[in-house]
Order: C-alpha cells, then structure tokens, then sequence
C-alpha cells in the first residue's frame, strides 16, 4: 500500500510539472481552428476592388521537390542582387493588394528580390467563407515544400529576409526557420505558430513581431509566449505592440490604423535595412 501511495504521488507530481511546462512554453494556437471562429472570420473586412496598375513585377512559376510547379510574384532586383524577400499572403491568397506591398517593398529597399509566394497554388477568395475554407484546408507539407523552392530558386548565397501578415505572418516565421543560416531578417505581422524554444533551434534571422493589443487571437498572451520562448532559445526579437485590434495594417479592413500602419511600416523598413540590406 505504501509503495502504491509513493507510486502515484509520483505520477501525480510528474503530471503537473509536464502541465507546468507546457503552459510556460507552449500556446497552442491555430490559425485553421481560427477559421471556424464566426467573429475572426468577420473581423476581415472583404477586400476593396483593387487592381494593380503598373506592377514591378510578373508572376512567375519554380519547382518544389514534391514533382510541382509552385507560383510567385517576381520583382526581379533592378542590379544583380544575393537578396531575396519571400513575402507572405493573408487568408484571402495572393492578390494584388500584397502584390502591392510587395512593388512597395521593392521601391523602398532598392537592390532586393521580391518572391510573394502563392501558398493556396492558385486559389484567391473575395469571400470571408472561401478564405476560412481555403486557410482551415492548407496543406502544411505543400507550403513547407513551396518555401523550400523558393530557397532554392534565390541560391545557396542568397540572403533571405520574410514578412507575412496573420495567417502569413506564422508562414514567415516559417520560412526563416527553414532558411537556416541564409536567413537574415524575419517580419511577423500578427501571425503566429506553435512553438516551444525548441522550435527556434534553426532559426538565424533575428525576428520583429507585430502585433495588436486588442487582436481576439493572437493575445498578448500569445505574443508575449512567443517572445518568451524566442528569447529562451537563445534568438535576437523585438515586439511591437500597438493599440489596435487585429489585421489592423490592412487598408481594406474596417480596423485599419493609419498611423500605428505607417509607423509599423517604418519599423519593417529600418528592420530589413539594418539586417538585410547592409
């Protein structure tokens, strides 16, 4: 009876501390669940009308390792360049509004690349349902693959920095733990992925994390999780936090913020030169 009592005591306190540490090092989130959240879903405003006039670049096609062909919108460097900027779209898929980003990524930083890579293969949604369908159905091992394309495409040399928003910005950080040591800079705007400190082991980017006070989602809580275990693992980050609520840099979304928008575009810009461009 006594070694029972000691035998369970001990399963007792192992289950707490395993409680213990998970809840210190991990928030489970996931942007696929947030898709069947009826208040995130309408929280995105359905994007403006907007076509892309006079656009610094061309879709192009590359090859991923699993047999396909992947798609990007290609801003092609004006001088022979090693830089690169993969560039990472919201729910609603790659379409000329982060088109747009990308041509004014590639005016302000000058000698760069731009990739804005096509995660949904094709597939763009005007409707808040398709976006959640398309965001809850994105295969991880098809995007994991695209990156790793795009990282072949730029070259073994090439410099790579990241940006994505929501459900792009966890596919930034992605894509800068998958570049290893060509990553150089990685730009999250109020996106997220599950992570422990043991996540970052690859990670060489140093990351700045964008985020909203008043997100629904990605709490501060999450953010500051994120942070916690970037920095136990030993990885340079900066947080920015502002009073704002979620998709709050999206000039088509009822929460836009102008002013926290250009002030975090000026954060990204001076982040991309003094890490990327120098």
């Amino acid at each position: 009876m006594y070694r029972l009592l000691i035998f369970l005591s001990f399963i007792l306190f192992s289950s707490i501390n395993f409680a213990q540490e998970k809840s210190c090092c991990q928030v489970d989130v996931s942007f696929a669940s947030f898709g069947e959240d009826k208040s995130f879903r309408e929280a995105h405003q359905l994007p403006k009308d907007f076509v892309l006039q006079d656009a610094k670049g061309k879709m192009i096609k590359f090859k991923t390792a699993d047999g396909k062909e992947a798609n990007a919108y290609y801003i092609q460097s004006p001088k022979p360049s090693k830089k690169f900027v993969f560039v990472f779209h919201e729910w609603w898929g790659l379409n000329d509004n982060i088109k747009r980003e990308a041509d004014e990524l590639q005016k302000e930083l000058g000698n760069v690349n731009i990739m804005a890579l096509d995660l949904y293969d094709g597939q763009v949604a005007t409707k808040r349902e398709d976006a959640a369908k398309l965001m809850q159905s994105n295969d991880k091992t098809r995007s994991m693959e695209i990156i790793k394309g795009a990282i072949k495409f730029a070259g073994k040399d090439a410099e790579i920095g990241t940006i994505g928003w929501c459900f792009g910005g966890g596919w930034s950080l992605q894509a800068s733990i998958l570049a290893g040591k060509q990553g150089k800079a990685c730009v999250i705007y109020y996106g997220i992925i599950e992570n422990t400190p043991e996540t970052f082991k690859d990670l060489n980017a140093p990351v700045l994390g964008i985020f909203a006070e008043k997100d629904g989602w990605i709490t501060p809580e999450v953010y500051g999780n994120l942070e916690k275990n970037l920095k136990a693992a030993g990885k340079k980050v900066t947080v920015k936090s502002f009073n704002a609520d979620h998709a709050f840099a999206n000039p088509s979304n009822s929460n836009f913020d102008e002013k926290a928008t250009n002030e975090a575009k000026e954060l990204t810009l001076k982040f991309f030169k003094e890490n990327l461009m120098k």
